[in-house]
């Protein structure tokens, strides 16, 4: 048997929190040489990819129809909601680490360690599959010949493997990763630029789109939808009168909308590259929420753009899947068009790739840095940037390139992004709970009168009440009749009914897509089950929502606390419960391998157990020095979680 202390010991290395101070908040090792305007850039780049050129074809053709601009601006909202939840965390904590290091300083170091790990994965797949992409690409711009020589010469005939070894993948991640090894700020011109060509190309389509458009390819009739499945001797569809629906702005119905949002919703993945630039950017406090929500906000208006152009200008049913912008553009008679369409395609490409290999350096510094993962991974530059971490992605990332096909494995980059979003989320709601340096500060305040009182015989002068301190409370107490301020007891309250409530939304999510069936043929065990989740989801969340938040404020804050982070847990884990079992399965194979890392290495390394080591050697003897050190520890960390904004900026020479 595990002796009980050991297994104590065991449990608490698993859920030790990070100390973020305030000096550590101002002391780092890389460049703060970033403006805000370069992380807009940045975001907008990441984010508005080649998917911009080619999936407002596919999903206008196969889900929504010319209401793909209504699956966009959904897709937005959702994704907006996980916006701005790392907006108030990068307002928080501005320090490299993005999710990872949210998580490591709200809910503890296992948890992180599963995020960071699951967001390299991430960011590893999505460099790759880009390289691989804009490769391909350039290829079709040579007629293909570049990849006829290689499946010539050097063709791979072994399941998991690609079709041929992509050299010029390999050679794009490589010069990439020197480009970033020289220097951050060097790396954002590049992106400034490329982002700006992509812009514009998306406003000269946006304009070309409006004015070579047709209104009436919005209001096609039904019946013109029939003579167009009977010409073709195309078969019915089972909810329509044809295979391109029942016509209109919402052919397929509210329903086709909802499955392009879906869709649509991954569009707006690569906006949490801000978060990881919190030790290079000047005034993160301020520049990362606004890097964050203009980014979105600038991407919804190409996307919307974009798809209502394409619309306008085609059919929604003749639209080509594969290139709509190029072929749209020869239906309107401007078939040169497709020229500056295919190098905003590899601009767009561009900066998708920086925007995947930005960020994964510093999750592997960030990670290094606080001992669980291999120290050397922590090395920067005279530059100031982190080079070994940068040169080891871009081996790992050029090695995936080279030899894997990657369309098995894409998938897997959803779980890291929506794991990530939903820990964030779940991480507000517990981090706006906690009882504040105020309350702290309040008790502190109490003792103090209590002990003067007692010590004085004069009688005391009147003055101003001061506010009640806030009493430890039962559970049901708490639930039913909450203090004014936060204690504790609720602060726990609170994480346990969030942990509650990822749970449930799982379980509805789960329900909802496997017994989807039973609920529609009014099964009576599907819709008590259905009902009962619904009401256990409400009843929670309305018992968060009475609970007091900590009073402390900074630069942003997320809105409608706790309705808006709820429900982006309920998005981002109902998209999760849609990924395939065999992405599952590859997953958990992941996971196994970041299992036997962290303790085989980081449980042992990770800094914040050395500090405790230390703190428990220097450890005075006497029980109430001990005790005194410990609650003083304690009101250091929650301050130092909700810290206002740096007061002094840190301008790094670079």
């Amino acid at each position: 048997m595990i002796p009980y202390k050991a297994a104590l010991s065991f449990a608490r290395c698993l859920i030790r929190r990070k100390i973020v101070t305030q000096d550590s908040l101002e002391d780092s090792k890389l460049c703060r040489c970033l403006s805000t305007m370069d992380l807009i850039a940045l975001g907008v780049g990441s984010t508005l990819g080649a998917g911009v050129y080619v999936l407002a074809g596919e999903v206008a053709k196969a889900d929504s129809g010319p209401s793909i601009v209504v699956s966009f601006l959904i897709a937005a909202l959702a994704s907006v909601m996980a916006g701005l939840c790392y907006a108030e965390f990068g307002a928080r904590v501005p320090k490299t680490g993005s999710a990872y290091l949210y998580t490591y300083v709200t809910v503890g170091e296992l948890w992180a360690f599963i995020t960071g790990w699951n967001l390299i994965l991430s960011y590893v797949i999505g460099t790759s599959s880009v390289a691989r992409a804009w490769s391909g690409t350039f290829d079709e711009l040579l007629s293909k010949q570049i990849g006829q020589f290689f499946r010539t010469y050097f063709k791979m005939n072994y399941t998991g493997l690609a079709e041929y070894p992509d050299f010029f993948a390999v050679c794009l991640i490589l010069l990439l990763a020197g480009l970033l090894s020289f220097g951050v700020k060097e790396s954002a011109w590049v992106n400034k630029i490329f982002t700006a060509i992509n812009v514009l190309v998306l406003l000269f389509v946006m304009v070309a789109g409006f004015v070579k458009g047709n209104l009436a390819n919005w209001k096609i009739s039904e019946d013109f939808l029939k003579n167009i499945s009977a010409t073709a001797r195309e078969p019915p569809s089972e909810n329509g009168t044809s295979i391109y629906g029942a016509g209109g702005f919402m052919p397929y119905g509210f329903t086709g909308t909802l499955a392009g949002a879906a869709t649509c919703f991954y569009a707006f993945v690569g906006f949490d590259c801000i978060a990881t630039t919190g030790e290079e950017v000047r005034n993160p406090q301020k520049a990362i929420p606004i890097g964050i929500v203009t980014s979105l906000l600038v991407c919804f208006l190409a996307y919307f753009g974009v798809s209502a152009a394409l619309t306008l200008m085609m059919p929604y049913y003749l639209l080509d899947e594969k290139s709509p912008l190029p072929v749209a553009f020869e239906y309107v008679g401007w078939g040169p068009a497709k020229y500056v369409v295919a190098a905003g395609s590899l601009c767009a490409l561009s900066t998708s790739l920086l925007g995947s290999m930005f960020p994964l350096p510093r999750i592997l510094f960030a990670m290094a840095r606080d001992g669980l993962l291999f120290r050397f991974l922590a090395r920067v530059n005279k530059r100031q940037s982190p080079v070994a971490a940068t040169l080891t992605a871009g081996v790992i990332s050029a090695v995936m390139a080279f030899l894997f096909d990657l369309k098995a494995l894409v998938d897997m980059m959803s779980i890291g992004t929506l794991l990530a979003y939903s820990l964030v989320a779940a991480c507000v709601l517990i981090l706006r709970y906690q009882p504040g340096f105020s309350s702290e500060k309040l008790e502190k305040e109490t003792a103090l009168d209590k002990e003067t009182l007692n010590s004085c015989t004069c009688p005391a002068p009147k003055s101003e009440p001061k506010p009640t301190k806030p009493q430890d409370q039962s559970f049901l107490s708490i639930l039913i009749s909450p203090a004014s301020l936060p204690t504790k007891m609720s602060a726990s309250v609170v994480s346990f009914l969030v942990g509650f409530l990822a749970f449930l939304v799982l379980g509805l999510s789960v329900l909802t897509t496997h017994g989807v069936q039973a609920i529609a043929d009014l099964e009576a065990w599907s819709l008590a089950l259905l009902v009962l989740l619904l009401v256990l989801c409400i009843a929670i969340i309305i018992t968060i929502w009475r609970q007091p938040q900590n009073q402390q404020k900074v630069a942003f804050m997320v809105p409608l606390l706790p309705f808006l982070p709820a429900f982006s847990i309920f998005v981002n884990i109902y998209l999760m419960v849609q990924l395939s079992a065999d992405t599952w399965v590859r997953f958990s194979i992941w996971m196994a391998l970041g299992f036997l890392i962290y303790f085989a290495y980081g449980i042992r390394h990770s800094l914040e157990g050395r500090s405790e080591e230390d703190n428990d050697e220097d450890a005075p003897s006497n029980a109430d020095a001990a005790t005194e050190e410990k609650s003083v520890e304690k009101a250091n960390d929650q301050r130092n979680l909700s810290l206002p904004y740096i007061f002094h900026e840190k301008i790094s020479e670079c």
